[in-house]
């Protein structure tokens, strides 16, 4: 175990304040190195502006031949960095060693990242909700709703490519690599709401990839794990919390007729002719849609068959699912014909 006092050192203003167990040692550690570097960098570039002026060639002065030494400075300046360097390395490896020890017991929840949107699966086998967001293009984010005051073991995997799942406020990150699972875990210590980014670069839409940890009390988790597990019986409503919670929306526009977007827009394509990548046409029907859902690469729509190509959901989805889909896509063109009458 790390020694260190931790606790007594506050967040600086560009941290968020911290909400897990490795937060204090974490900041504690990054305090050291930052006021070392000050210690060190600032009596050096003053004594070394001091050697270049006084020793500086000018009219008449010559300087010694021969090479000064000292000792005891040689001495110093080779035995303190020298623990200082180690002291670094065993408060760092301690840290490193406290995140990669996964206790048991813990709250696990199963992450799987793909471009360009988070999503988790609780233990219960139940999915998460979204947010909306504000001021933002992207208008709602995925939501990842855990107990206070418990280890959480995050069971992480891609469908794509490398992806990087990093929550500032918990200090804790950990790459997530397709063809394998990675793990990662945390103790919770304070309620609140906080940022979930993707930090290794993964497409055109990388910056985007962001998603909420909302953190709560136990009878507050207890709820949410039931609500995550309940899909509604309409199937318009099921459809549209599907498209949400799936994705769907991320990438496919449901606002304005032609919104842009990585994906397609839906509103206002039902029943209409679309133009595939091949040059054909066909309608965009259930069977187009159904189809577009299993096997997304079969009738790319043209523009959007080469770049960042869609995942295929055959498996993840149910027919009953899908069609809940088909009913809230065929919605959108109900509602974009309602809005121009």
């Amino acid at each position: 175990m790390s020694f260190f006092l931790a606790d007594q050192v506050a967040p600086y203003a560009w941290f968020p304040e911290g909400a897990s167990s490795f937060a204090p040692q974490v900041d504690f550690l990054f305090t050291v190195i930052l006021w070392i570097c000050i210690v060190f960098f600032v009596p050096i570039v003053i004594a070394m502006g001091y050697f270049m002026w006084v020793y500086r060639e000018r009219p008449g002065y010559r300087g010694s031949p021969e090479a000064l030494h000292n000792t005891a400075i040689e001495i110093t300046w080779t035995v303190v960095p020298t623990i200082v360097v180690v002291w670094v390395f065993w408060e760092g490896a301690m840290g490193y060693l406290d995140m990669a020890r996964i206790p048991k017991g813990t709250v696990d929840v199963n992450v799987t990242a793909k471009k360009w949107q988070w999503a988790f699966k609780y233990e219960n086998g139940g999915e998460h909700d979204v947010i909306p967001v504000e001021n933002s293009s992207v208008k709602e984010l995925p939501l990842l709703v855990l107990p206070v005051d418990r280890d959480i073991k995050m069971i992480m995997r891609s469908d794509d490519v490398l992806h990087s799942f990093y929550i500032p406020a918990f200090r804790a990150k950990r790459d997530v690599v397709p063809g394998r699972y990675n793990y990662m875990w945390f103790h919770t210590t304070k309620e609140g709401l906080y940022d979930l980014f993707c930090t290794e670069y993964c497409g055109d839409n990388h910056s985007q990839m962001n998603a909420k940890v909302k953190v709560v009390s136990q009878e507050e988790y207890k709820k949410a794990l039931d609500k995550a597990i309940q899909e509604p019986e309409d199937p318009l409503a099921r459809g549209q919390l599907l498209y949400k919670r799936q994705g769907c929306s991320t990438c496919h526009n449901a606002g304005a007729e032609g919104a842009s977007g990585p994906g397609p827009s839906y509103n206002g394509s039902w029943g209409k002719p679309v133009q595939l990548e091949s040059g054909a046409e066909v309608a965009f029907d259930e069977n187009y849609v159904r189809e577009s859902i299993l096997n997304p690469q079969a009738k790319a729509r043209k523009g959007y068959g080469k770049a960042s190509p869609m995942n295929s959901y055959a498996g993840k989805l149910k027919d009953d699912q899908i069609d809940a889909l088909i009913t809230f896509i065929k919605s959108l063109e109900n509602a974009n014909s309602a809005t121009k009458k």
